[in-house]
């Protein structure tokens, strides 16, 4: 059961996501500059490249370091100068120090005990409950001859009739240029215009239209290749977005019970309202790994 807003989780985890290598790990930390006596560490470099403009992402690695070495040194001269001014001092600075000490706090107990905490055990079986919850579906693998008119479509399949191979006449005769010898692969009831996809899924293994299937884009002969149990994903196709699911899973978990023993209250009451909406309890959504709409 999904009991906290989607919108919060969401947007929680992209904010964590973006601030992961903010978390230094233990090894070695070198002195790598010195800017009047304040020591500027691999570790600040680190930091500092991590948060470097977009358009700076894709400079050699050693460029990207004196880039963050050259943003840092400048932060140090100004920050020395805005503290023998006193703007440390300034209420609104101290403000936003907070703000940012309390959410890299937050980030912090989230890795440990969310993004470090998931285990291959855990992905794994929330990836068996996503795939039960698909019920089983029907796929079949055709190819089609597309004409523009319906007699040019009675030619082929006369054609077809004199023993003609299908392939062959698609490299020929059809207009559909990007499919190889009318080949259009396997796919689901959805995926196709209605009168193609209520054709295709008539015919028997083999067999192709005897009559040619109108639709918008003209005129088809459908042969039907195969037709089987659509097969799921692999774990190891869909881990990503299966790990978000556990991860969302396992954020709201610890909220709850975060929350379960914090007094939270909203004066404003229009304000109140709102949370209270966004915030009561949903029905999870049934996010299927790997599902995909044309």
């Amino acid at each position: 059961m999904f009991r906290y807003s989607k919108l919060a989780a969401v947007a929680m985890i992209a904010v964590a996501a973006a601030h992961g290598a903010a978390f230094a790990e233990d090894k070695p930390d070198p002195v790598v500059a010195k800017v009047g006596g304040v020591e500027i560490r691999q570790s600040e470099i680190d930091l500092a490249m991590a948060g470097l403009d977009p358009q700076l992402a894709n400079l050699p690695p050693e460029q990207k370091k004196v880039a963050a070495l050259s943003a840092l040194i400048d932060v140090k001269v100004l920050a020395t100068d805005a503290t023998k001014e006193g703007l440390d001092n300034d209420p609104a600075f101290k403000q936003r120090i907070a703000f940012l000490t309390d959410r890299e706090l937050h980030n912090a107990y989230f890795k440990k005990h969310v993004v470090d905490a998931i285990t291959p055990e855990e992905v794994k079986a929330r990836y068996d409950k996503e795939i039960a919850a698909v019920p089983p579906q029907e796929e079949v693998r055709a190819r089609h001859i597309l004409v523009k008119t319906e007699q040019e479509a009675k030619d082929v399949i006369a054609a077809l009739d004199s023993g003609k191979d299908f392939a062959e006449l698609a490299k020929e005769k059809s207009t559909d240029a990007a499919s190889e010898g009318g080949d259009l692969g396997y796919f689901t009831k959805g995926r196709m215009v209605p009168e193609f996809e209520a054709a295709a899924f008539g015919l028997e293994k083999g067999a192709y239209t005897k009559t040619p299937v109108k639709t918008q884009f003209g005129y088809h002969i459908i042969l039907l290749e195969d037709k089987r149990q659509q097969q799921p994903p692999t774990l190891e196709q869909v881990e990503p977005q299966v790990r978000q699911l556990v991860m969302r899973d396992k954020y709201i978990a610890l909220l709850e019970a975060a929350k379960a023993s914090a007094s939270v209250e909203i004066e404003d009451p229009a304000l109140k309202k709102s949370y209270d909406e966004v915030s009561k309890p949903q029905a999870d959504e049934q996010t299927q790994p790997g599902e995909q709409k044309p």
